[in-house]
């Protein structure tokens, strides 16, 4: 339900929505629903969102917003993302409050995956 002066939506480039889908398919289980040949979008993953087809890519050393997932298996997780050539780009490492890594999506794109126990 879209909820006022809530966020609602996120948007992430991507240079190949095929290895797009088939990452975030085979690691957190999304589904997609293409517009067009130059966007895709996913729902019902706590937010809604979509990836716009572009060349760049969005880390946090460029600036941009990370996402964080949670999970609750981190090594699980951790596994998975690099079976599916996600890169890791910071390993697990704890913070106050848990644990977390940083990893990349065959874009390029940065992401988080953070718990509060480590299993």
């Amino acid at each position: 339900m879209n909820q006022h002066e809530k966020i609602n939506y996120l948007e992430y480039p991507a240079k190949d929505f095929e290895k797009t889908k088939l990452f975030f398919t085979s690691v957190f289980n999304w589904s997609f629903t293409s517009y067009g040949p130059d966007y895709i979008a996913f729902d019902d993953q706590g937010v809604e969102g979509g990836f716009f087809r572009s060349e760049n890519c969005s880390t946090s050393k460029n600036g941009a917003c990370l996402t964080v997932f949670f999970s609750k298996s981190l090594h699980s997780t951790l596994e998975k993302i690099e079976t599916n050539k996600g890169t890791i780009v910071k390993p697990i490492f704890s913070f106050p409050g848990g644990h977390r890594f940083h990893f990349l999506d065959p874009n390029g794109n940065e992401f988080a995956v953070w718990s509060d126990k480590l299993d």
